[in-house]
């Protein structure tokens, strides 16, 4: 571990004032489970917190939880760090393995679900809620960059929000996690300010090589947030713009809403078939239908997600039949969608002949 250096002038340490107000609506919770790996990030989310509860005549227990992926030879060593860290913090402490044989290919996004799994799996034997999580506006502005460049529309252009149900696999929410949502408090905070957090207290951390490893796609995008802050495009910009894509996210979403019972004609079910009126879908904005259409084949569809580029094309076939009075039929993630006699049927599509 590096030795501890005075914090830059320029970027102080977080208040006592500041850590009360990011934990300020935790208070009534029961317990509360910190994400801590012993990186810099994480190893602020513990100390903070504990100096957070220890200001708190009665508050929720905290249980600090180091998930040892197996994927570095210093990892059990890294993960037994963090308990002495958080026995002298006065915080219970617990490490749990990723075990088994791990993948070749996509090894980041299945260490992510599998750490989430194990997360949840503590949480509930704590009987907590609540799983903290350290991601910065650093992790946000990454987060943005990333899904921009994969063609992300609105919603993934949102970027993290503070809480939101623990992920489940590859980063989509699921009915077995619903029960424990995931807190991200650090979004407004810097990096650079955790850790001359730590610095100040002379609190040592680790660096995860995998950082700045060039194989995976955050580490190069790493490697440009410097040029691109040299053109005004830095993390502060881009979390900003997650903020406002949120909040237009939102709009989207309650008019979303309140369209759906003036389109549909029946009521929705998992089976289909969801109808819907095609003039009345077709008054929409664009983007309004667009979501409804989508929410539709998600209902019925049996195929896992929904790619946002393939729902724009198969929408954009659909808006130009004349008047609705075209034949269409088209297949998308599992469900058949129809046009007849100015109505969209939504249901599930037939099962593919397995060839012999």
């Amino acid at each position: 571990m590096p030795a501890a250096e005075p914090p830059a002038a320029t970027d102080p340490p977080v208040s006592p004032a500041e850590t009360a107000e990011l934990f300020s609506d935790l208070a009534r919770c029961s317990a509360l489970v910190l994400a801590v790996s012993g990186g810099p990030d994480s190893t602020a989310l513990l100390v903070l917190a504990a100096r957070w509860r220890a200001r708190l005549r009665r508050g929720p227990k905290l249980l600090a939880v180091t998930v040892d992926h197996r994927l570095r030879p210093g990892s059990a060593a890294e993960a037994k760090a963090v308990g002495r860290l958080a026995g002298t913090l006065k915080v219970a402490h617990r490490i749990v393995r990723w075990s088994g044989a791990k993948p070749a290919t996509g090894l980041q996004a299945a260490a992510r679900a599998a750490r989430y799994a194990l997360l949840a799996g503590a949480a509930r034997r704590a009987g907590a809620r609540h799983v903290l999580t350290a991601h910065t506006c650093d992790d946000q502005a990454e987060t943005v960059l990333f899904r921009l460049a994969r063609g992300s529309g609105l919603t993934g252009l949102a970027g993290m929000g503070r809480i939101a149900p623990l992920p489940v696999g590859e980063g989509r929410s699921g009915p077995a996690q619903r029960d424990i949502m995931l807190v991200r408090p650090f979004l407004g905070l810097s990096k650079a300010r955790l850790i001359a957090t730590l610095r100040a207290a002379r609190i040592p951390f680790t660096e995860d090589p995998s950082n700045t490893d060039p194989r995976f796609t955050r580490a190069r995008l790493r490697e440009v947030m410097p040029l691109l802050a040299a053109e005004g495009l830095d993390a502060g910009k881009l979390s900003l713009l997650a903020r406002r894509a949120a909040r237009a996210e939102a709009a989207v979403e309650a008019a979303v809403a309140g369209a759906l019972p003036r389109v549909s004609l029946t009521q929705w079910s998992n089976s289909g078939p969801i109808m819907l009126d095609y003039g009345r879908l077709s008054d929409l904005p664009a983007e309004v239908a667009l979501r409804l259409l989508g929410r539709a084949i998600a209902r019925v569809g049996d195929e896992g997600h929904l790619e946002l580029g393939k729902l724009e094309v198969l929408f954009d076939a659909l808006r130009g039949r004349n008047q609705g009075h075209e034949r269409f039929r088209r297949t998308l993630a599992g469900a058949v969608v129809t046009l007849k006699g100015g109505q969209v049927a939504v249901e599930r599509a037939p099962a593919r002949r397995q060839r012999p």
